[in-house]
């Protein structure tokens, strides 16, 4: 049976990223999983096709003996040359016979004595990335939000072995578990990984259903996050050990939460200080006064000197934003705004025309040349 292109199993270009490849496979695994479909044959043959095109197009290695030779080296048996010549498939001489040259590098890499590259080493899972919005308050306080997380992890049917229940993978009989191959084409010889269980030394006869041989599921986990106070737009907080599950035995990658925080409609931060300003009264200005101002704490109450004049600044200190490394707090900085009444009626008219005679000044005096 003719094997679909992996790329239009994907339905992805032969150029996709590997963020493209990866969105489009998490896309089709949840539309044709079992339990979302169970019973449903087609939708468990789509599965394991789907699967079968990610796990090739995923690996760079993988990838790229897929873009060279097709479907030839994941076969189940490989396909060897005829003679001490070159029989009608070249295997990893092809392009090279056929004047292409591939990738002569790897080539005379081989050649000379090179390691074929190793397939089977441990690699760390992929770090997962996630945003949060926090509102102005929230950020400073700090807050333990649940997030909601998509991602691989070790499925529960096979345990991550991606062999069906009551069997286990076996020693690989085209290559005796070694994972690699020795072909001799002529007076050249070339050890390369094999193509049958990819040069891990091991295949699975019968693959789990659930996972399609994977050894990974696609799940959603419910995380809680601590977020410490003080966290601006920006932030980020490190999840160790919560991204992608690993690869053949490797350590599961990170989680990362980058922080998003909402505008505040008074305060304003600049670091770890607020800053605000409040309108005052010219009684108030004047004589001076205790007055009720916003902060992050809530209202606090603030004096204002007698004699405040329109601009100055005043500070609340210890009412900003707690340091994120360290102990302590910022300030919260509050600037006066003297407001002027537009309408007075006669009598007050004739009180600031009274009071304006008892003391007189000249706020322009230095400007007079």
């Amino acid at each position: 049976m003719t094997k679909r292109d992996y790329y239009e199993v994907l339905g992805v270009p032969r150029n996709a990223s590997e963020r493209e490849i990866k969105r489009a496979y998490r896309k089709l695994a949840r539309k044709y999983h079992p339990d979302v479909n169970p019973g449903d044959p087609t939708a468990e043959a789509k599965f394991k096709e789907v699967n079968e095109a990610y796990e090739v197009l995923s690996d760079p290695g993988k990838r790229r003996q897929y873009d060279q030779f097709g479907h030839q080296p994941f076969a189940s048996a490989p396909t060897e040359g005829t003679g001490p010549g070159f029989g009608s498939d070249f295997g990893p001489f092809a392009d090279f016979a056929r004047g292409g040259f591939g990738d002569i590098g790897d080539l005379f890499s081989d050649i000379l004595g090179g390691q074929p590259r190793a397939t089977t080493a441990p690699q760390k899972g992929e770090d997962l990335h996630y945003s949060v919005d926090l509102n102005f308050e929230d950020a400073i306080r700090g807050l333990s939000p649940e997030i909601t997380v998509q991602k691989h992890g070790p499925c529960e049917v096979c345990q991550g072995s991606g062999a069906a229940v009551g069997s286990a993978p076996q020693s690989c009989p085209d290559c005796g578990g070694s994972g690699r191959r020795q072909v001799s084409r002529g007076i050249l010889s070339m050890a390369s990984p094999c193509p049958r269980c990819q040069g891990s030394g091991r295949v699975i006869l019968k693959p789990c259903q659930s996972c399609g041989g994977r050894g990974l599921v696609y799940r959603t986990e419910q995380l809680k996050v601590k977020i410490p106070p003080g966290v601006d737009t920006g932030s980020r907080i490190r999840l160790a050990g919560m991204g992608e599950a690993g690869r053949n035995g490797g350590p599961p990658g990170d989680l990362y939460v980058t922080t998003r925080v909402q505008p505040h409609p008074l305060l304003e931060r600049k670091g770890d200080n607020i800053y605000l300003t409040i309108p005052i009264t010219i009684t108030e200005a004047t004589l001076g006064a205790r007055v009720e101002v916003p902060t992050v704490d809530g209202m606090a109450t603030m004096v204002i000197p007698p004699g405040t004049s329109s601009g100055r600044v005043l500070r609340l200190r210890g009412k900003g934003v707690p340091h994120l490394k360290g102990s302590g707090r910022g300030d919260q900085y509050v600037t006066v705004k003297v407001v002027v009444p537009q309408n007075l009626d006669e009598r007050s008219q004739q009180l600031l025309r009274e009071f304006a005679r008892l003391n007189p000044m000249d706020p322009r005096r230095d400007l007079k040349t």
